[in-house]
């Protein structure tokens, strides 16, 4: 297993250890709702504490009980998940187009074309102009790092 896969695995462990352990070690048993969200805790530590309290805002809405409030909370944890999963994907999608577009550009450019051009006959590829010498003629190609690979001979 290599490493990436075993640090994956820990956090893994570690995550699913903090959902259920509260739940296996009884955390919350002596209350009426042992799970309830930090908002719900501190509106009743501040009319604990303040009994004629008045808060400064009012919501714009209230969802007409716990269970749609919990089921907007996880389809707004959902729609943001999404949008996460979209940017990161679109990332490595456009990270790996290039990487193939690079490597398809090495191949075009690294590839060796073999022809034997007539007196003055300009090369298609790169324009340039190649001169025969005594019955050979030479072909001026491009190498892969852009500079001239050696004339070649052709009998």
């Amino acid at each position: 297993m290599s490493r990436n896969a075993r640090i994956n695995t820990l956090l893994l462990l570690v995550v699913a250890a903090l959902a259920v352990l509260p739940l296996a070690l009884g955390l919350g048993d002596h209350k009426e709702e042992p799970f309830t969200g930090s908002d719900g805790q501190a509106e009743t530590a501040i009319t604990e504490l303040e009994p004629d309290y008045e808060p400064w805002f009012s919501p714009l809405y209230e969802p007409p009980s716990g269970e749609i409030e919990s089921a907007l909370f996880s389809l707004q944890a959902a729609l943001g998940a999404g949008v996460l999963a979209y940017y990161f994907g679109l990332r490595r999608g456009r990270r790996q187009g290039e990487e193939r577009a690079a490597a398809r550009a090495g191949e075009v450019t690294g590839e060796v074309t073999t022809g034997v051009l007539a007196d003055g006959a300009a090369d298609e590829m790169t324009g340039e102009v190649t001169e025969a010498t005594s019955g050979s003629a030479r072909t001026g190609l491009s190498g892969a790092d852009g500079r001239d690979a050696p004339a070649t001979k052709v009998p």
